[in-house]
């Protein structure tokens, strides 16, 4: 495993990159209502991002044909956007997009509730997001890689939700994804000793019921039809407490 350290010169542009795509998540997060297709949603990231003058980094990676991934209820992650698909009060969707800046990449993923959502969704939402924060406060240097996936399984758990193996999350620089594997759940061991310059996604998926999913090429979905959330920053390791890059500056989020 080679987990880079990045310079300051690369973490001043792996702000901008983040900055950017706090806007962008802020222009779609404006339009998500009933009604409107995924396939708008994505079409409105993808236009804003390109007015910013960056690139999606998602669009063709690995085959992906879409510039965010849509995950709508019961599908976890890496929804490919549709016209189809046509939201409607009471859903949730989980919005999972990228940039590239001068070279250097984003990453950030938000859920939200479509129009009115019944109390328990409101509740799996919100914890999905807290869990992140839970194990961020472990995200400094010296401690060890699974201090924070324990802190998020530890969470996320207590309120009797699964936490999903399958994907986790990573690290990320010139490339969307490099070492190392960032897991939402502990594993054996401590993992890597966390250093200064070391920027990573933290991205819990949380399964309001089983922590299985059920996967088929793109698709992948709870394995009991329950729904999930997705939650999602880039974050810089520092000598002090982490910096949340893909907040606004005022540490506002969206």
């Amino acid at each position: 495993m080679s987990v880079s350290i990045k310079s300051p010169k690369e973490i001043e542009l792996m702000r901008e990159s983040c900055r950017l795509l706090a806007i962008v998540h802020d222009e779609v997060r404006k339009i998500v209502r009933p009604g409107i297709t995924t396939k708008d949603l994505d079409r409105k990231a993808s236009e804003v991002i390109r007015d910013l003058h960056g690139t999606p980094n998602f669009l063709h990676l690995y085959g992906f044909p879409a510039t965010i991934c849509a995950s709508v209820n019961e599908h976890v992650v890496h929804g490919i956007p549709s016209d189809k698909t046509v939201l409607k009060e009471g859903d949730i969707i989980g919005i999972d997009m990228g940039l590239i800046w001068q070279g250097y990449h984003s990453d950030a993923a938000r859920t939200y509730g479509v129009g009115e959502i019944s109390k328990e969704d409101r509740m799996l939402i919100e914890v999905t997001k807290q869990s992140f924060f839970e194990g961020v406060k472990f995200a400094k240097a010296g401690n060890h890689l699974y201090d924070i996936s324990s802190a998020i399984q530890n969470y996320a758990e207590s309120f009797g939700y699964g936490v999903v193996r399958d994907m986790v999350g990573h690290g990320i620089g010139k490339a969307l994804h490099e070492d190392p594997e960032v897991p939402n759940f502990k594993l054996p061991g401590k993992g890597i000793r966390l250093q200064a310059g070391m920027t990573l996604a933290i991205e819990p998926m949380i399964n309001a019921g089983t922590w299985q999913v059920e996967i088929d090429g793109w698709k992948c979905v709870t394995a009991d039809g329950r729904k999930s959330a997705h939650y999602e920053n880039t974050i810089l390791i520092t000598d002090g407490e982490p910096e949340i890059l893909t907040l606004y500056r005022d540490g506002r989020e969206v």
